[in-house]
């Protein structure tokens, strides 16, 4: 079984090379990074999927 993270592009991404926030999930935790940036010298954060809930909640109103 692989254990490679799938990444996913923020639908608010476009394709103009702009701003881009990739998301990928796991059961321990949601990572988050920077698409412009190699994916191989991104930095990334990695929250809780409660506290990745709770953010959502409030960003999607």
């Amino acid at each position: 079984m692989s254990t490679a993270l799938q990444w996913f592009k923020s639908s608010y991404s476009g394709s103009e090379g702009g701003e881009c926030v990739e998301v990928a999930k796991s059961p321990q935790a949601i990572h988050v990074r920077d698409s412009k940036t190699a994916p191989h010298h991104a930095p990334t954060l990695h929250i809780t999927p409660a506290t990745w809930t709770h953010f959502l909640a409030h960003a999607v109103k």
